[in-house]
């Protein structure tokens, strides 16, 4: 190796694969029970042995599924949090399971500017940030624009120029949501996607969204349909569900009784490829780097939601709305993965019956591009199945170390 190039991650063979959860909605699980990684991406499924890796996980019989995308993170600019006043949060949601995240726009900035020149700096800042800025190796599409009334089509054409291809809606200076209309689709025009905030005001200086004004707009992802934190009328949410066909973002700040009553309108409907989940944080909720998976349990447990589903609702079904590459267990997709069972005393069999009881699973190990990040998450309760790895390696960031 020459003038200081440093090493990939090693060639890696994932032994020992008790479930495999795909991140597909419409096949959730897989029959592999081994995959190579190399080169930081998933080259085969089964026919895997530890002979074949320079690196083995062996994951004794746990279950193996794509790292969780968190479809709606507050970040700002470095993983600093003014909203809470927290630093490293991202480098903690890896814990959670969380390989990439998804901002709803850096609204929590201080001082936030209104004007065009002001905003689009502000989104093409952060889109840039981001996009050179990994903490922990989280994977963080950053620089989302805040739809303005003073936005014109030529603005956000200029911004997409420069790779901003995220927008949020709820945070500007609109008189009647009604009234963005235009930036909403004038950015759709850009090839921006646009998610737009549902339900009551959460800041001071944002207006409620009703589910008219999200049918009038039609948005690509209706953020936090659930709430975020007030939910929107029960009538409403039920037409907003049946008669759209509108992606919906249920999240950890919403309301529980909302997310459980989109879940059984879209089961009944046979809608679940429209479901996503975020966290919705850091905001007054705090941060919460389990409340990605919280979410998961509480959906298969209360809402009666398959397990596998619902990690596909946190993984490949984000991916698919955000033309990401990560999500899914597959061949030539970047081997961001997560290794976890049951949580030591859980009665249920495995992570998807963890899940099923509404119990948090217990993560043993977290890849990003194939390179582990995380043994045994200083976060979710010990899992009953530690993941070997052969040859061992220190913890990267374990309980007692800080990324």
């Amino acid at each position: 190796m020459n003038g200081g190039e440093q090493a990939g991650p090693p060639v890696t063979a994932i032994i020992n694969i008790g479930t495999l959860l795909t991140g597909d909605v419409v096949d959730p699980y897989g029959t592999a029970t081994s995959m190579l990684i190399e080169n930081g991406v998933i080259t085969r499924l089964g026919d895997t042995t530890a002979t074949d890796g320079e690196q083995v996980i062996d994951a004794g019989g746990a279950t193996v599924g794509p790292g969780l995308i968190d479809s709606h993170c507050h970040v700002v600019l470095g993983d600093y949090t003014p909203r809470q006043r927290a630093i490293g949060f991202l480098e903690s949601y890896v814990h959670g399971g969380i390989t990439s995240c998804i901002s709803p726009g850096e609204i929590h900035l201080p001082g936030r500017p209104h004007d065009a020149e002001g905003v689009k700096a502000l989104a093409v800042l952060a889109h840039r940030s981001w996009s050179g800025y990994r903490p922990n190796g989280m994977k963080v599409s950053g620089g989302a624009i805040i739809l303005e009334p003073v936005l014109t089509a030529a603005d956000l054409q200029e911004v997409a120029s420069q790779g901003v291809g995220l927008a949020k809606f709820g945070f500007g200076l609109y008189e009647d949501p009604a009234d963005g209309l235009p930036q909403v689709r004038d950015a759709q025009a850009a090839g921006i996607k646009v998610m737009a905030h549902s339900g009551g005001a959460s800041i001071p200086g944002s207006k409620p969204i009703s589910a008219e004004h999200l049918m009038l707009l039609k948005p690509d992802v209706c953020g936090h349909v659930n709430g975020g934190p007030t939910s929107l009328d029960d009538t409403k949410l039920d037409r907003l569900v049946r008669e759209t066909d509108l992606t919906l973002q249920l999240v950890q700040a919403g309301n529980l009784r909302s997310s459980l009553r989109v879940v059984e309108a879209v089961r009944d409907i046979g809608g679940e490829r429209r479901v996503i989940i975020g966290s919705d944080t850091p905001t007054g909720t705090g941060v919460m780097p389990l409340g990605v998976i919280k979410t998961m349990a509480e959906l298969s447990s209360l809402g009666d939601v398959d397990p596998g589903v619902v990690w596909a609702w946190a993984s490949g079904s984000v991916a698919d709305v955000y033309n990401l590459s990560a999500g899914k267990i597959q061949v030539g997709r970047p081997a961001d993965i997560v290794i976890a069972d049951a949580p030591w005393g859980s009665h249920g069999q495995g992570a998807v019956g963890a899940l099923a009881r509404g119990d948090i699973p217990g993560i043993s190990a977290v890849l990003i591009d194939g390179e582990i990040r995380a043994l045994t998450s200083r976060n979710t309760p010990a899992t009953s199945t530690p993941a070997v790895v052969v040859p061992p390696i220190n913890d990267p960031c374990g309980s007692e170390h800080v990324c």
